[in-house]
């Protein structure tokens, strides 16, 4: 983010009838952690990715206690991992051993494949006599499979030193979720003291200085892997996980980003180069060849679910008149077109989109610009209006442009973006100059940061003051596609999909800086099948 708000099933086929399959959570208790301060497995275990046939299974072994994380150091090892379909491991259907050792931190990864389509599984990993926590998974159902509903933990911005991380801890007590998605910034690169809880250090990071070389940010990794809710989460279902701009700096684009200082820190390519490598290591992602960390999923006939890489291709932010200059990216062309082609191709009820920072706009002028007509050149105003932060898609018309008016050339319904990144909840739907302006084309439902400070943590006011009520309200005004905003709290979503309407509703913690914090339902806001017109929701029955 660049503005002052930033600075810093179950898929299991349960009830099939008809050929239809219902993929509903059953009321399973979360695994324990694998989070003891000794042993080989203490950062836990995780998951994701999934496919039809197969899961993407990580843990990470310390072998000796001189085998620390970033340190280089350490025997080669063998792990075993298992997967079974039952908890207690009675009938192991997949095994194997796989090598680490220094030269990838010690992290083991492993690609499932083999594997009954939408069906819960339960893994873990062996070494020296000793097994890991036990983690369950889920594989996705056949493409062509019909699915009644599809349920998602969604979150975003989880900063160590705001706070702790109850979201996970709520969500894992669920027990209803079929996937976890994050939007990116899964952690943060800042020294101690540079983005805590509105000046506050709630718990310090390490290591205590800016992650800058591979060591770094191999141990920040390592430290947010340490958090007991985080590993239960991990541990409970499978994630699907996007990066944004703090997995290596803030405001990042493709040649630099605003905090990186090329004097004083070193080469930017090779800072990079050392977040992204430390990042395969750690993630439970599956990643191109080439490195592509864009990606589609598919859960049945109900749900493609595409993950973009907003920080990798995009153009320098810029400001102004700048914002719409069509040689200027955020997608970069190739991912551009693969995202125009797979949603139009789509065959999906629900096309989603996991969107690191948001893509509708956010005007602070009275008016868009494109109602102002010739009068908006003579002011210098944008053409989608005069935008607030220019490291969202605000900052990138053309490239939104040209998506909305692929969506419209080709009558693509059903699109729903999933956005992190602006700490905030909102409710919005997608509209630009081709649209009229009021005639949405999409829903966006952006979640709050896990942690991360938003509005009244810069004001150093309470959540839910009146300023903040007020700043909400101005932006609706000046906004009728926001339909719905909360500038305060901090939490999570959940998204329930079916074949007739996708939903989310927002969770916020009573207090992000106490261990175990309680969340609350703050609203619900839902799309029917064939519009993009948003309505509220009540609360959902308990």
């Amino acid at each position: 983010m660049t503005n002052t708000i930033d600075r810093r099933t179950l898929l299991r086929m349960a009830g099939a009838s008809a050929g239809t399959a219902v993929l509903a959570g059953a009321a399973l208790s979360a695994p324990a952690p694998a989070g003891a301060a000794g042993g080989a497995f203490r950062h836990g275990v995780a998951s994701g990715d999934p496919l039809p046939d197969g899961i993407l299974l990580w843990t990470r072994l310390t072998p000796t206690d001189a085998a620390q994380p970033g340190s280089g150091v350490g025997p080669e090892a063998v792990v075993t991992w298992q997967v079974a379909a039952d908890p207690n491991f009675s009938t192991v259907t997949a095994q194997g051993p796989l090598t680490t050792g220094p030269a990838r931190d010690h992290t083991v990864k492993v690609a499932v494949t083999g594997l009954a389509p939408a069906t819960t599984w339960w893994y873990r990993f062996g070494y020296a006599g000793a097994w890991s926590a036990t983690g369950r998974t889920m594989t996705a159902p056949p493409a062509n499979a019909g699915i009644d509903r599809l349920r998602l933990g969604v979150v975003s911005c989880a900063n160590w030193e705001a706070g702790y991380f109850s979201a996970y801890r709520r969500l894992a007590d669920r027990g209803d979720l079929n996937l976890v998605v994050h939007l990116g910034d899964y952690l943060y690169e800042y020294g101690t003291g540079e983005f805590d809880a509105g000046g506050t250090v709630v718990r310090p990071v390490l290591p205590a200085h800016e992650a800058l070389t591979l060591a770094d940010y191999r141990i920040r990794h390592a430290l947010y892997k340490t958090d007991p809710d985080l590993q239960a989460l991990h541990a409970s279902v499978p994630w699907v996980i996007t990066w944004d701009d703090h997995e290596v700096a803030n405001d990042q684009w493709s040649g630099g980003a605003g905090n990186h200082t090329p004097g004083t820190e070193g080469d930017y390519a090779d800072r990079v180069a050392a977040a992204r490598k430390a990042y395969a290591e750690w993630m439970p992602v599956r990643t191109g060849t080439d490195g592509a960390i864009y990606r589609r999923l598919r859960f049945g006939k109900l749900v493609e679910l595409s993950m973009l890489d907003l920080r990798s291709y995009r153009s320098q932010q810029a400001s102004g008149t700048a914002v719409d200059d069509p040689a200027r990216t955020i997608t970069g062309d190739a991912q551009m077109s693969w995202l125009k082609s797979g949603l139009a191709a789509s065959t999906a009820r629900w096309k989603l989109v996991g969107n690191p920072v948001m893509i509708s706009r956010l005007d602070v002028g009275t008016l868009p610009a494109w109602l102002l007509g010739p009068l908006a050149k003579l002011l210098g105003i944008p053409e989608n209006g005069a935008a607030l932060s220019v490291d969202q898609w605000d900052g990138y018309n053309a490239d939104r442009n040209e998506l909305v008016d692929h969506l419209l050339a080709n009558s693509t319904r059903d699109v729903v973006f999933l956005t992190g990144d602006i700490h905030t909840s909102w409710a919005n739907e997608v509209t630009t100059r081709a649209t009229g302006g009021s005639a949405p084309i999409a829903a966006e439902f952006v979640v709050p940061s896990v942690t991360s400070d938003n509005v009244n943590d810069f004001l150093g006011l309470p959540e839910g003051n009146a300023l903040s009520g007020l700043g909400g309200s101005l932006l609706r005004a000046a906004n009728k596609h926001v339909r719905w905003t909360d500038l305060d709290g901090h939490g999570y979503g959940v998204l329930e999909v079916t074949q007739q309407r996708c939903r989310m509703d927002w969770y916020h913690l009573v207090d992000r800086t106490r261990p175990g914090s309680a969340s609350r339902w703050v609203a619900g806001w839902s799309v029917s099948a064939g519009s993009s017109k948003l309505s509220k929701e009540t609360a959902p029955q308990a």
